[in-house]
């Protein structure tokens, strides 16, 4: 007999019942079994798997059926209550708490006992309402994104505390300087520390107690992605952010320190007044934007999102593609036609294989922007894409704008074309007609799980955070 076939806290509730009925003493069915008295009380307490026969005695002695014992139902309420609260205490999320376990006596009466059951099961709730967090995370962000399609992407109140900020540390203009992000820092009562130490899970530390932002060592110091983590770190404080109470607060304070570091990294006059002119020239580029500012080809696209419409004029969409054609980050307000699920997220489905977005893939010469337009059930779109790889594969990113704006743009001239016609599956999810008579029921694909945008995240003071790692790190360098 294993525990896996009998769970032995009712095992050894049914024990005491029997014994209890009977009028025995856990010293007298001792005497009666050969065995100590101490012995069957750890029996009786789960904490010990009886051999069969010494069972089989233990029926004897007490007039129960070997059967009686083995039931797997608790023999009484208060044995239902008492395993209910042990299983309750032994789980991972009560141990987090780092509370004492209730010991149950006999002075404990049901009513307490059904009292704190009720809370482990709110406990118990909650872990899993949390749980969910693919769905709520999913759900937030398409939330999130409607909200910020209405306002086309643009928060004013941030952009004016990043001229602000940029002001105050004499950033004249031109690309943003390591110097000026230290200045920044500094004046809000914080030193830039690089530590190759930081917890895999973070992307920086700030120490409010001694004043200290950590980042994390780069090759290249200054480099656009530390100038962004700094800046964003310093966004939390200037915003004033608390812990986040949910997966949409956290998702919205994301959004907020990227804008603001975007703010600050591609400032508002000056970005503005070199889109107009790019505008009147009708030579828009991203590329462009992007060397002029010394950020990268994603940021750039990002950042004519919060500029181009309401400072332009010119509505647009941007996306980010995987090399597998699924959607990593997206923004219109322009009507291009996306897949989205039945809850409304775009982030995560599968592009149409006519975009420009994936067709970039196939060009040969990646060091210029693939130009396109392509003929939708919506209307015709043009689009510049570049693409990228990193360790974990290839991606592009794509900037385009309803026809009649594609003449600002350079790379309006091309003759690339291309006509989809999804969300119709002829379009790019059904094979050709021919190919498929030819191998259906002959051939057998083994399809590659698709790692969706959001995954589970441990609970914490900010979701994906492993808190432990964190204070130990601070503990380290305090």
């Amino acid at each position: 007999m294993t525990s896996s076939t009998i769970e032995l806290a009712t095992l050894g509730h049914r024990i005491r019942h029997y014994r209890t009925s009977a009028g025995l003493t856990l010293d007298e069915l001792g005497a009666a079994v050969g065995v100590a008295g101490s012995h069957l009380s750890l029996i009786e307490n789960g904490k010990r798997e009886p051999k069969l026969s010494l069972l089989q005695q233990i029926a004897g002695a007490t007039g129960a059926q070997l059967a009686d014992l083995l039931s797997s139902d608790p023999p009484n309420r208060r044995a239902a209550l008492e395993i209910e609260l042990d299983r309750a205490q032994s789980t991972h999320e009560f141990r987090r708490l780092g509370l004492p376990g209730i010991r149950v006596t006999k002075s404990l009466s049901d009513e307490t006992i059904e009292t704190v059951l009720g809370l482990h099961r709110e406990l118990q709730r909650r872990e899993r309402e949390a749980i969910a967090t693919p769905e709520e995370a999913r759900r937030a962000n398409t939330e999130l994104r409607l909200r910020m399609r209405e306002r086309n992407n643009y928060l004013p109140e941030i952009e004016k505390l990043a001229e602000k900020q940029l002001k105050a540390a004499g950033h004249g203009g031109g690309a943003l300087t390591h110097r000026t992000v230290s200045v920044m820092a500094e004046q809000l009562g914080f030193e830039l520390i690089y530590a190759s130490d930081l917890p895999h899970s973070t992307r920086s530390i700030t120490d409010i107690e001694n004043g200290r932002i950590y980042l994390p060592p780069a090759s290249i110091p200054g480099g656009h992605g530390l100038r962004s983590m700094a800046l964003q770190a310093m966004a939390h404080r200037l915003l004033g952010h608390r812990p986040p109470s949910d997966y949409a607060a956290f998702l919205q304070q994301r959004l907020e320190i990227n804008y603001y570091a975007a703010c600050c990294l591609m400032p508002l006059t000056a970005s503005v007044a070199f889109l107009q002119q790019a505008k009147k020239d009708r030579n828009l580029a991203v590329e462009d934007f992007r060397d002029a500012f010394g950020v990268t080809h994603e940021a750039a696209g990002m950042r004519m999102t919060n500029l181009l419409t309401e400072h332009i004029g010119i509505p647009l969409h941007f996306l980010r593609v995987d090399g597998d054609g699924s959607i990593s980050r997206v923004f219109e307000n322009d009507d291009l036609p996306l897949p989205m699920d039945v809850t409304g997220a775009v982030e995560g489905q599968i592009v149409c294989r006519k975009f420009s977005a994936r067709s970039a893939f196939a060009e040969q010469n990646r060091t210029t922007e693939h130009y396109q337009y392509t003929d939708t059930p919506s209307g015709t779109f043009w689009c510049s894409t570049q693409t990228g790889s990193t360790a974990a594969g290839e991606f592009s990113i794509t900037v385009g704008v309803p026809f009649d704006d594609a003449k600002w743009f350079r790379g309006r001239e091309t003759a690339q074309r291309a006509v989809s016609t999804c969300p119709d599956e002829a379009c790019c999810r059904r094979p050709d007609s021919a190919a498929a008579d030819r191998w259906t029921g002959k051939a057998w694909p083994s399809a590659r799980v698709h790692m969706q945008m959001f995954t589970p995240l441990p609970r914490g003071a900010f979701p994906g955070v492993d808190d432990n790692e964190v204070y130990a790190f601070l503990d380290r360098h305090a």
